[in-house]
C-alpha cells in the first residue's frame, strides 16, 4: 500500500516539539539534579537520553500503525499487562519495601506503567461499541469497574498507591467523558466517603506514616517529614528568578532526596525560579491542550476515548506530581512527565504522545472511508 501524504500534511509538528522540549528541559534538568552524585557507572541524564531514544522509536512506530488496529487486540493486551503484574509479584524486584519491577538485565521494567495504557485501550474499545443516551448507569459500570478493579488490586498490592490512585484517575476521567447518570455519581460519593474510614485500617504503615506526615510534616522534619519539608525549602528558596542553573543549594548539596526522580521539579523550580516554573508549566498546558483538540477532533468513538484516556494519563501525572512537592498532596511516588527519571513512565508518557499524533493524524481517513 502507498504511503499516503496526507498523514505528513496533517501531522501535529507543533505537539512534537513540546514533547521534544519538555524532554530536553528533562535532561537538562537531570545533569544538574545528578552532579552531586555520581559515583561510576552511566550518569542518570545520559540514561535517560538512552530512554528519550527509545521512546521516540517507539512513537514512530506507534505512528505506522493505523491506530484502529489497536482496537481487536485491546483486550489481548490488557491480558498480557495482568500477567505481567503477577509476575511483578512473583519474580519483582524489591526496593524499599515495594516490589513493583522486573528486572531485564538491561532495563528494570515497571509493569503498571504500561498497565495504565492497556486498561485505557481496554476501556476505549469495550465503550466504543457501546451508547448511553441516558448516561452510564450502574449496570454500564459492572465491567468497566472489572477492566479497572483487576489491575487496581495488583499494584495496590505491590504496594504502590500513588499509581493505583492515578488509574483511578484516568478510568474516572474516561466515565466523566462519557457521562455517569447523576444519581450515580451520587451513590459512589457516598460509598467512597463511607469507605475512607475502613481503608485507613488496610494501608501499610509507610502509607499511614505520609498521610500523618501531609498533615504534619513538622512534627518529625529529620524523619517522615524530611523529603516535603526540604522540597519546599527548595521551591521557595528560588523566589522570583531562581538560584541559576547548578546552583541550588538543596539540590547541589544533596539535602534534598529523590531529586532526579520524585522531587526533579523541586530541583527546577530551586534553579529558574517563579518565571522558569511558569515557563515549564505552560509548556506542559499546551501540551495537554493540544491533546484535548484532538479528543474533540476524533471523528470516530474509539479513537476520542482512547485519546482522552491517554491526555488523562498525563494530566493526573503532571498534577500529582506538583501538588506532592508543593506539600497539596502526600508524598505518593509519581513522576513528573518528561521530566523525572525513569524508563518505564517516560516511555509510557512516549506512547501517549505517539497515540495522539497517531489519532490525529488519521482522523481525514475516517471522514472519507466512514469507518
Amino acid at each position: 500500500m502507498m504511503f499516503d501524504r496526507r498523514l505528513l500534511e496533517n501531522f501535529d509538528w507543533i505537539f512534537l516539539c513540546l514533547v521534544l522540549a519538555l524532554s530536553a528541559v528533562g535532561v537538562v534538568n537531570l545533569y544538574s539534579a545528578s552532579a552531586g552524585f555520581n559515583s561510576g557507572g552511566t550518569p542518570v541524564y545520559l540514561k535517560q537520553l538512552y530512554f528519550i531514544c527509545l521512546g521516540l522509536c517507539i512513537l514512530l512506530v506507534i505512528l505506522f500503525v493505523d491506530y484502529h488496529y489497536l482496537k481487536d487486540p485491546a483486550y489481548f493486551f490488557y491480558a498480557v499487562s495482568i500477567l505481567l503484574l503477577l509476575a511483578v509479584l512473583v519474580i519483582g524486584k524489591q526496593t524499599s519495601g515495594s516490589q513493583r519491577w522486573i528486572n531485564l538485565g538491561f532495563f528494570n521494567l515497571q509493569p503498571s506503567e504500561l498497565a495504565k495504557i492497556a486498561v485505557i485501550l481496554a476501556l476505549a474499545k469495550y465503550f466504543s461499541r457501546r451508547e448511553y443516551p441516558q448516561g452510564i448507569g450502574f449496570k454500564g459500570l459492572v465491567v468497566p469497574a472489572l477492566i479497572m478493579g483487576v489491575p487496581f488490586l495488583l499494584i495496590l498490592k505491590q504496594p504502590d498507591l500513588g499509581t493505583a490512585m492515578h488509574l483511578a484517575f484516568i478510568c474516572l476521567s474516561i466515565l466523566m467523558f462519557l457521562r455517569i447518570r447523576k444519581a450515580v455519581m451520587v451513590v459512589l460519593g457516598l460509598g467512597v466517603a463511607v469507605a475512607l474510614p475502613f481503608a485507613w485500617h488496610f494501608l501499610k504503615a509507610y502509607q499511614k506514616q505520609r498521610i500523618v506526615t501531609f498533615l504534619y510534616p513538622e512534627q518529625d522534619p529529620l524523619g517522615a517529614g524530611y523529603h516535603i519539608i526540604q522540597s519546599k525549602i527548595a521551591v521557595g528558596s528560588g523566589q522570583f528568578w531562581g538560584k541559576g542553573f547548578m546552583k541550588g543549594t538543596q539540590s547541589q548539596l544533596q539535602f534534598l532526596p529523590e531529586q532526579h526522580t520524585d522531587f526533579a521539579f523541586s530541583v527546577f523550580a530551586e534553579e529558574w525560579g517563579f518565571i522558569g516554573s511558569a515557563v515549564l508549566l505552560v509548556l506542559f498546558f499546551l501540551l495537554i491542550l493540544m491533546g484535548l483538540r484532538i479528543v474533540i477532533r476524533s471523528q470516530d468513538r474509539f479513537g476520542a476515548i482512547l485519546a482522552l484516556g491517554v491526555v488523562s494519563l498525563m494530566f493526573w501525572q503532571l498534577l500529582i506530581n506538583i501538588s506532592m512537592v508543593t506539600g497539596l498532596v502526600p508524598v505518593v511516588g509519581i513522576p513528573l512527565p518528561f521530566i523525572s527519571y525513569g524508563g518505564s513512565s517516560l516511555v509510557t508518557v512516549f506512547i501517549c504522545a505517539g497515540l495522539l499524533l497517531n489519532i490525529s493524524m488519521r482522523r481525514f481517513l475516517f471522514q472519507e472511508t466512514g469507518n
